[in-house]
């Protein structure tokens, strides 16, 4: 029988067909699809059971299941780090203070201008910074505007309040320009040490060192260079001051029966006004009028120191002088 003549005739010179390979065995390659897993290396796939496939997206599920797991909880890194933000902003807060407080003590600090002493150059409201370092770097100059402590100068009155809490909220005041401190004032320096101020001349302007100050460029419109008389030679490391709306300014004028004839002493001035900085309409620069870099103010003002001390020498010379003329007439009388 065909059957019976299959076996009898032999086994056919081919194999027997290989087996179809099971789903299991085979891995998904991109683009290719479905192949063969190599022999002896175990199934990555999903497990039998029909769980999530490791390192798949969120939500899905196994294989045949016919359902979502639901979906891994989010990271608490972003809650974390707006915890520490706020934990860390009064830190911050702190340290911003301090270094505020430490520029405005040695390097720079903004004032308020509460009064018209200083028009047109400095208006009411106005705010200015203030150079805390310059002075510490050259001498002052005539024609710079300074800040200056009038304790003990000009200011007699009680000492400041030493409440704790009335000196902080200053500080802190002080930080953004609109401390209210009575005894601080703002002026234009005029004399230095051992500069002879006087007013006024057969013209009527302010002669330092006999030389005319033409100060129409900074003076209040329709104001005297002053209508009150002087003559002062300023004190070693003292400066006499002047605002430049001459007619409502209480300067070192209005002080001459103080101590120091009105003048105000170096160490009592904070720093240098160099610029507006509100309103934004006004802010611009401070510089020293030109009439100040007459180079007589200086000359005389050198002739006058280096004949200061030729008087003095002077002065001492003749009874050195005296006493050793006397002293050889005693020598000449003793001889025989």
């Amino acid at each position: 029988m065909s059957g019976s003549g299959a076996r009898d005739g032999g086994s056919p010179p081919w194999g027997p067909a290989d087996p179809v390979p099971d789903l299991t065995d085979t891995q998904a390659m991109p683009g290719l699809g479905g192949m063969p897993r190599p022999a002896g290396r175990p199934a990555s796939g999903p497990p039998s059971s029909g769980g999530p496939v490791p390192g798949g997206p969120p939500g899905a599920g196994g294989p045949g299941t016919g359902e979502d797991l639901p979906a891994q909880p989010r990271s608490g890194r972003g809650g974390r780090r707006r915890r520490s933000f706020w934990r860390e902003l009064p830190v911050l807060i702190a340290i911003a203070l301090v270094l505020a407080l430490v520029i405005k003590s040695f390097v720079v600090q903004a004032f308020w201008i509460p009064s018209g002493s200083m028009e047109n150059t400095l208006e009411v409201n106005d705010r200015v910074l203030v150079n805390k370092l310059v002075y510490h770097l050259r001498p002052i100059h005539r024609g710079d505007i300074v800040v200056f402590d009038g304790t003990g100068s000009w200011d007699f009155g009680p000492p400041a309040d030493s409440n704790i809490f009335s000196k902080a909220v200053s500080e802190l005041e002080g930080i953004v320009g609109i401390s209210h401190d009575s005894a601080i004032y703002i002026k234009r320096v005029i004399g230095l040490p051992g500069d002879h101020v006087v007013c006024c001349d057969t013209r009527g302007q302010v002669t330092v060192n006999g030389v005319p100050l033409s100060e129409s460029s900074y003076l209040y419109p329709g104001n005297k260079p002053s209508a009150q008389k002087f003559s002062i030679t300023v004190p070693p490391g003292r400066l006499w001051v002047m605002g430049d709306h001459r007619g409502v300014s209480y300067d070192s004028r209005g002080h001459q029966g103080d101590p120091g004839g009105g003048t105000i002493p170096e160490s009592g001035v904070l720093g240098r006004a160099f610029v507006i900085i509100w309103p934004p309409s006004r802010a611009g620069f401070l510089n020293i009028p030109a009439t100040f870099e007459q180079p007589q103010l200086n000359a005389q003002a050198a002739g006058a120191a280096a004949g200061a001390p030729l008087a003095l020498g002077f002065a001492g010379a003749v009874p050195l002088t005296w006493l050793q003329r006397r002293v050889r007439l005693r020598r000449r009388s003793r001889k025989p």
